[in-house]
């Protein structure tokens, strides 16, 4: 199947430039460019594009203008090119509340270099967020139970490949002492349409949390503290970016700082913040695999683990070595993923208590710790 994209954006030479890395690809097909908001909606219409790619800074209508509109007329995957600065970081998050399923960063000129170094992202992102199954299927009904697939899957029709197995049918929580939560401590890890998943799951949350919740998003370093800052203004719960050393409290939430790994570390009380940019090896900085391996090593406690919307696999083989430790594990079901890549891969595995679209993730954490 072939991709049609429209790439807006006021420079002459981002158009051509990301048309290129686009092309590149013979399953990707710009079949058109625009050079500002307006423009970009004329061309909607005419092409009629499977997703768009949205620059923020532009004359005549700028690149928010342009997707508020985009949403309410004409709905479909666009995907933000973003500079890396402050402002960058606070328009793209603005993007992200209002539709946009993701963004690419760009640096400072968007050099030819930088350009090649993001190619694979752009192409693998644009693949993913047009097939979304936020635009392609229906959407979650906040009413539905969360599912726990059979132990035995369905035979598999005539010609199609065998699906790997899904995880075994498990009782929901049941509650057993009212009052006393059932987890000491609360992971989340998410990518591709994480922030608006977080920022939906977030504020659903009371004050009275009574554990700390430790959480890995994907994200530039000059993102996080802005997304953290964001989602405390929303939040009765406090929210921040995550510091060296600090004491693990209950009721606050901590964002992993982009660029750097966040695990656990076993000093004090309750527990506190590690950061470190070991392992270097590791694909993501943030890692939710990271952060999960360090709380299976080193938490002595009950954990409460979930895996949303994301690119990849990261988180699933921490989330297996979680279950190992007897962590309740739950994922995002693919029918509200933005792109349904880390859930599946743990789900994959085998290591996933419940699988829940996301409209009734807040009420499976609230019945959790009884709040």
């Amino acid at each position: 199947m072939t991709i049609r994209i429209l790439v807006v954006d006021d420079s002459p030479f981002m158009r051509k430039s990301l048309q290129k890395m686009l092309e590149e690809a013979p399953d990707l097909r710009v079949v058109a460019t625009a050079r500002d908001g307006i423009d970009a909606l004329e061309k909607i219409q005419e092409h009629k594009p499977d997703i768009v790619t949205l620059d923020i800074e532009m004359p005549r209508m700028d690149g928010l203008t342009c997707l508020k509109k985009i949403m309410a007329d004409f709905p479909m995957p666009v995907l933000m090119v973003s500079s890396l600065t402050q402002e960058g970081a606070q328009a793209t998050l603005d993007a992200l509340s209002l539709g946009a399923l993701d963004f690419i960063p760009k640096e400072s000129g968007f050099a030819s270099l930088s350009i090649l170094q993001i190619q694979h992202d752009l192409q693998e992102k644009v693949r993913r967020l047009a097939t979304s199954p936020r635009f392609h299927r229906a959407g979650p009904s906040s009413s539905a139970s969360p599912t726990h697939a059979p132990s035995t899957p369905p035979p598999p029709t005539a010609g199609a490949p065998a699906k790997p197995a899904a995880p075994p049918k498990v009782a929901p929580p049941s509650g057993t002492s009212l009052g006393s939560p059932q987890a000491d401590l609360l992971l989340i890890g998410s990518s591709t349409g994480g922030p608006k998943a977080l920022q939906d799951i977030l504020p659903t949350i009371p004050a009275n949390l009574p554990v700390a919740c430790l959480i890995v998003q994907h994200m530039p370093s000059t993102f996080t503290k802005p997304f953290a800052d964001r989602l405390n203004g929303l939040c009765q719960v406090h929210v921040k970016e995550a510091e060296q050393g600090e004491p693990l409290k209950a009721g606050t939430v901590y964002i992993a700082p982009g660029g750097i790994h966040m695990t656990y570390g076993a000093r004090g009380a309750k527990g506190c913040i590690e950061l470190s940019a070991e392992p270097v090896s590791s694909l993501h900085r943030p890692s939710v695999d990271v952060l999960f391996l360090s709380v299976a090593e080193l938490f002595k406690g009950q954990v409460l683990a979930g895996i949303l919307t994301g690119m990849g696999a990261d988180g699933a083989k921490g989330m297996e070595q979680l279950k190992r430790k007897g962590a309740h594990t739950l994922a995002e079901s693919e029918e509200s993923c933005v792109v349904y890549g880390m859930p599946r891969a743990a789900v994959e595995r085998g290591c996933v208590d419940v699988v829940a679209p996301l409209g009734d993730i807040p009420g499976h954490l609230r019945r959790h710790f009884h709040i």
